[in-house]
């Protein structure tokens, strides 16, 4: 193998590396015809699958509506799919385990997005873009020792 003296000789050899594309997502559907992804927040882990349908969102066998009773969760589960106007196209099972119902609504609309591009590869840039598909990574800090919480000091007394 010859050594190169100038960065004329390298241009000469190598060749000229093809302009680097996005790769191609496809669909991955299972047997059933569904996507199936598993969605993360904080301890709260959901399984969840889309297929199409009339738009009915179950939670651990029960409604949105029942399992999510506050609006504001019920907003954060629906959310990619107002983004994507795929709003009553798709049905979504979901099963949660883990963590409060805050973390809980977070990790189901992590799944559902996640599915989503699993089901239509062409989302991926618009639920990715909105930040949908990055796992929050942010949980609660543990104790220190010698310490009342993660941070706060005892209570300082003088006597």
């Amino acid at each position: 193998m010859a050594t190169l003296q100038s960065l004329a000789e390298l241009e000469q050899t190598a060749p000229a590396a093809p302009a680097s594309e996005t790769p191609k997502y496809v669909q991955k559907l299972d047997s059933l015809g569904r996507a199936y992804a598993t969605g993360k927040r904080k301890d709260a882990i959901a399984r969840v699958w889309v297929k199409p349908g009339s738009g009915k969102i179950t939670v651990n066998d029960r409604t949105l509506e029942v399992y999510f009773a506050r609006p504001v969760l019920q907003m954060i589960v629906q959310q990619p799919l107002k983004l994507t106007n795929r709003f009553g196209q798709y049905d979504i099972l979901a099963t949660v385990m883990g963590g409060g119902l805050s973390g809980q609504a977070g990790a189901v609309r992590h799944g559902i997005s996640k599915a989503l591009t699993l089901y239509e590869p062409d989302l991926r840039a618009l639920l990715k873009k909105e930040g949908f598909l990055t796992r929050d990574s942010r949980v609660v800090e543990r104790k220190k020792y010698g310490k009342a919480k993660a941070r706060r000091s005892f209570q300082f007394s003088k006597r």
